[in-house]
């Protein structure tokens, strides 16, 4: 295993992130200062950040659902100091955001200290589904519109993947993606006449948002974490 990768699935940092602790010399390798974070770890390798000895076998993985209410960000800090979904879970280790939702976007939203997780949920690579349920602007919808999203709208950065979509009401309609663009449920629904003016995600891979509270979380099971984890593994 890559030694970004090891910091990662030890609830160190996220992969991208660790990689900097690296190149900075913070890590130690079988009491050996690495700075790349390309070298391969053993399982009877020792590994240490800052001199602290770190091992992804000596945490328990955990993953919390939290309904994001409108107006936090969804980041582990925020440089102007708003809220994050990371101060909304009252945690003992180190928490980041798996993907993120707009500030003005609520719904259900992972963290976890597993960065490999949070990799694999997130990367388009693995297609793993988002739902969302989109109040919009416009006429009524009609089928006409539905079936666009379905086959795929053309953006700015291109043709969108093909989506689920089903009308829940004259206005609102629920739509399944597996991309990961910025904006991509918005700038969908713009292309085809509607404008989004309510967006809440409702479901991430086989994991529901439910009746969770806005604002309020939980933690996952095992069998929950296993699921996320299953659908992450194409």
């Amino acid at each position: 295993m890559r030694l970004a990768k090891y910091l990662a699935n030890s609830g160190v940092a996220s992969r991208r992130a660790s990689e900097p602790v690296i190149r900075a010399g913070r890590v130690t390798l079988n009491g050996e200062t690495v700075t790349d974070p390309a070298r391969d770890v053993g399982p009877n390798d020792a590994v240490a950040v800052d001199g602290r000895p770190v091992g992804h076998g000596d945490i328990e993985r955990v993953v919390y659902a939290l309904n994001k209410p409108a107006g936090v960000v969804s980041t582990a800090r925020d440089p102007q100091g708003r809220p994050t979904v990371v101060t909304m879970v009252p945690q003992t280790e180190r928490l980041y955001p798996v993907g993120r939702l707009d500030i003005d976007t609520t719904g259900l939203i992972l963290l976890t200290n597993e960065g490999d997780l949070a990799h694999r949920l997130t990367h388009p690579s693995f297609e793993v589904e988002k739902t969302y349920r989109a109040v919009v602007g416009g006429p009524a919808v009609r089928e006409a519109s539905l079936q666009a999203l379905r086959d795929g709208v053309e953006l700015e950065d291109g043709r969108t993947a093909p989506a689920r979509v089903r009308r829940v009401a004259a206005d609102t309609i629920e739509i399944t993606i597996h991309e990961g663009r910025k904006r991509q449920v918005k700038r969908m629904c713009e292309a085809v006449g509607h404008p989004v003016k309510r967006l809440e995600r409702v479901a991430f891979g086989p994991l529901s948002l439910g009746d969770l509270p806005r604002g309020r979380w939980r933690k996952l099971t095992a069998g929950e974490v296993q699921s996320l984890m299953d659908a992450a593994s194409a």
